[in-house]
């Protein structure tokens, strides 16, 4: 099983990117799929999920300006950025859910991409 995160770079706010989670090993579509972001010493936050129904919950803070969506063809999940804040400056992390609720903590995530980093510059 492997994710491979990309996508991630340099943007200047109000700008916007486009996360990719290439996997392998499995399908997407039999898992409900997440994104977690974390700045260096402070805890992996929750971004958002998108359910095997195809349900997205996000974080508050994210709302309305990310997009979480999945191709099951490709078994690729993706993380549309926009209007991108400073403080949205993170590594971000693709993950599997291990149980099949909407889970918004770590510890409930088996399978971990490897991160890709994105700078907001104000």
């Amino acid at each position: 099983v492997q994710l491979q995160a990309f996508g991630g770079g340099l943007v200047q706010a109000g700008g916007f990117l486009r996360l990719s989670c290439v996997a392998s090993g499995f399908s997407i579509s039999s898992y409900n799929m997440g994104w977690f972001r974390q700045d260096p010493g402070k805890e992996r936050e929750f971004v958002g999920i998108i359910s095997q129904s195809g349900t997205m919950i996000y974080v508050d803070s994210v709302k309305g300006r990310f997009t979480v969506s999945r191709d099951n063809a490709k078994n690729t999940v993706y993380l549309q950025m926009n209007s991108l804040r400073p403080e949205d400056t993170a590594v971000y992390y693709c993950a599997r859910s291990r149980l099949p609720g909407i889970m918004r903590m770590p510890q409930y995530y088996d399978y971990w991409g490897q991160g890709t980093e994105v700078t907001v510059s104000s």
